[in-house]
């Protein structure tokens, strides 16, 4: 369907300048998951027409922010653009030519689902040489008895599915608060792994920044290397982290929040959060990085359930506005600066709430419209991962593999990511024992 003569258009071009220059701006492929899997701008947020009315409410809060809609000729921006402007929505364009204007302007197209937080893991270990060890190295330890622990970083029903022999679920935004409990020995060796790549990558990474004493590697690979070793899975297992010690809690949340000032991370205060809040020009999303279990049972007002693992790996489904603002909050100190020091690396503007009052809330966090199904809802035409389960044809999972390797490339062809990596700072300083923070 072309756009109806009210329909404001805005070239690809322009779309590419306001990322480059970090304002606020929210591209919206309107088209199914499955479709969108297959080429799609790098902060291009997936939000299906069907799902406009119960998601854009909470996925695009501030109702001036300039949003761009798109689709590849289906005929879904006019009804998207005349629901969002009839709603309140007042800075609604539609991106001239759609997927195809994308390409032929020169636009990179990216496969797969939550692109910029892979591809900003894939940048991570080009950066910083995040040490790793193939599955069979990994098999190898385990057999022999070795002082090793595997920690699954993965949501913990992905971890139910398919997870390593003696792993246990540790949730990415938990690393740094659990690990030391769970390897109090700095001798131990930790391994995290997760399905694939990028929650593994930023695991291992996370606790090499925070200093720990211990050698830590991520399973190359996830558990497709381990697959693709000819290795066997476990299934159904129920290992979780558990409790952690008062020092424990205060050298995580040394090394967490020395890591969010190296990193440029806020650390805020109520006040400031009420202004914020009362900022008509700026999009704010409020996140709450614990646990789900945590956030139903008591949480600050406002804010949604986002654990921090899961929030720096789907960047694109809890921030669809690039360029906005984002706070976060715990009640430990540790979880949220920790997950805040690497969202400003991938660009955004963060900062993590120092204040653990008003828990007040409870319940799970429900983002719905008035009538709507809860959030994610009923899922048609989803796109197959190739890293979910274990029935996957081998060849797939090879090929999402060498897609992953590729993706550096492909960053620095697009230009638009703003991801700044950076050297974590010195370890006595992350240790709490020096001022300086490098």
């Amino acid at each position: 369907m072309t756009p109806s003569p009210l329909t404001r258009l805005t070239t690809p071009e322009a779309v590419r300048d306001m990322l480059r220059q970090r304002q606020e701006i929210a591209l919206i492929d309107l088209r199914e998951e499955d479709a969108f899997a297959r080429g799609h701008p790098l902060f291009a947020a997936q939000l299906p027409l069907r799902r406009l009315a119960d998601d854009a409410p909470w996925r695009l809060p501030r109702r001036g922010v300039p949003v761009v809609l798109m689709d590849d000729g289906e005929g879904l921006v006019e009804p998207a653009a005349q629901w969002l402007q009839a709603a309140g929505w007042t800075n609604v364009s539609v991106l001239e030519g759609g997927l195809h204007g994308w390409r032929r302007s020169g636009g990179e197209l990216f496969i797969d689902v939550n692109v910029p937080s892979k591809a900003f893991g894939e940048l991570v270990e080009h950066e910083r040489g995040t040490p790793s060890l193939p599955a069979p190295e990994v098999k190898a330890l385990l057999d022999s008895g070795a002082d090793v622990v595997v920690l699954d970083a993965r949501r913990f029903d992905e971890y139910q599915t398919m997870s390593i022999p003696r792993g246990v679920s540790v949730p990415g935004g938990e690393l740094l608060l659990r690990a030391r409990s769970l390897a109090p020995d700095p001798r131990t060796h930790i391994i995290v792994n997760c399905a694939g790549r990028t929650r593994s990558l930023i695991g291992a990474q996370t606790l090499v920044n925070a200093g720990l004493p211990n050698p830590v590697h991520a399973l190359r690979n996830g558990t497709i290397g381990w697959l693709l070793a000819g290795q066997t899975l476990q299934h159904g297992a129920q290992r979780r982290f558990g409790s952690v010690d008062a020092t424990q809690a205060a050298v995580a949340r040394s090394a967490a929040q020395a890591l969010a000032a190296h990193a440029g991370a806020q650390r805020i205060d109520a006040a400031t959060l009420a202004s914020w809040l009362a900022d008509a020009t700026r999009t704010l999303y409020r996140w709450d990085v614990r646990t789900p279990e945590e956030y139903a049972a008591g949480h600050r007002p406002g804010f949604g359930s986002a654990p921090g693992g899961q929030l720096v790996q789907e960047t694109d489904v809890f921030a669809a506005v690039r360029g906005a603002r984002i706070v976060l909050s715990d009640d430990d100190g540790v979880r949220a600066s920790v997950t805040a020091h690497w969202l400003a690396q991938m660009g955004w503007e963060v900062a993590w709430l120092d204040d653990t009052r008003g828990l007040t809330e409870t319940g799970p966090w429900q983002p719905v419209a008035p009538g709507g199904q809860p959030w994610p809802g009923p899922r048609t035409h989803r796109y197959q991962r190739p890293y979910e389960g274990t029935d996957a044809p081998r060849a797939a999972m090879q090929a999402y593999l060498d897609w992953e390797f590729g993706l550096v490339a492909q960053l620095a062809r697009d230009g638009t990511h703003g991801f700044a990596v950076l050297c974590p700072p010195d370890a006595q300083a992350v240790a709490g024992t020096s001022s300086s923070l490098g």
